[in-house]
């Protein structure tokens, strides 16, 4: 038998890869993040699977089902919200599967920040802009932060910040980034983003926090800041298909 570490995408069933679709098909075990994870996305779970929601399950008990399935030598789809090699607590699980020898498999899928970027219709990497992405979280009252990843470090790069797990705390994120990206800084909050009570609300670091407050917002959000976010009108255009700039699948264009 094999567990299948499978990214459902952020919500929306569309967004599952065949690949992941075809695997939950015909895993006679399915457990799923049902916090993050909506019922629909393992809808196509054969019929007769044994499908457990492991949002009120400890770690402890996930393991014991998928023990229980490798005695029956059953195949288990583990599905994870958004992308599993981010945020997706899958390396304690892992570390207990190598532990007993069990073997697995990783299927990649769709991360909460593409689908938010394709939800607000842009491009988070403009020329000149901004071109690295910071994927990042704050700790609150979840696991601390090595040393060094701070939102301070982070900001002084000027790189697009896609923040999990902050929602909660607008008021010290706007704290430690207005000094670095302005206090004007566009901001683009997503909630439960693919999902059919998706929002999207935009503003700066001076006005989110009442925005998303007036909205209710209290989880499942990811915030996206940085000057990318804006209404940029002036920037270069990429290299990538400028006549002036040749390369081996484009030859220089001869006037």
């Amino acid at each position: 038998m094999t567990v299948y570490f499978i990214g459902a995408g952020p919500g929306d069933p569309e967004l599952l890869t065949k690949k992941a679709e075809r695997i939950i098909g015909q895993c006679p075990v399915c457990l799923y993040a049902g916090s993050l994870v909506p019922l629909e996305v393992v809808a196509c779970a054969p019929e007769g699977a044994r499908v457990l929601d492991t949002a009120p399950m400890t770690l402890d008990e996930t393991h014991a089902e998928i023990k229980m399935a490798q005695e029956n030598g059953f195949d288990v789809a583990r599905v994870h919200s958004g992308d599993p090699s981010l945020y997706g607590a899958i390396a304690e699980q892992i570390r207990r599967l190598r532990a007993d020898g069990i073997p697995y498999e990783i299927i990649p899928g769709v991360p909460a920040y593409a689908a938010a970027a394709a939800a607000l219709g842009q491009e988070l990497t403009i020329p000149e802009i901004a071109q690295s992405i910071v994927l990042t979280r704050v700790s609150m009252k979840s696991t601390s932060m090595p040393k060094g990843e701070t939102l301070e470090n982070f900001a002084r790069t000027g790189a697009t910040l896609a923040i999990h797990l902050g929602i909660r705390n607008l008021r010290e994120i706007e704290r430690q980034l207005a000094p670095y990206y302005g206090a004007d800084c566009p901001v683009a909050v997503a909630y439960r983003v693919g999902w059919p009570d998706q929002v999207l609300i935009r503003g700066s670091l001076s006005d989110i926090h009442e925005k998303v407050r007036a909205a209710k917002i209290t989880r499942t959000a990811l915030i996206l800041v940085g000057p990318a976010l804006g209404e940029v009108a002036e920037f270069k255009d990429s290299a990538l298909y400028d006549p002036a700039m040749p390369h081996v699948l484009r030859p220089r264009v001869k006037g």
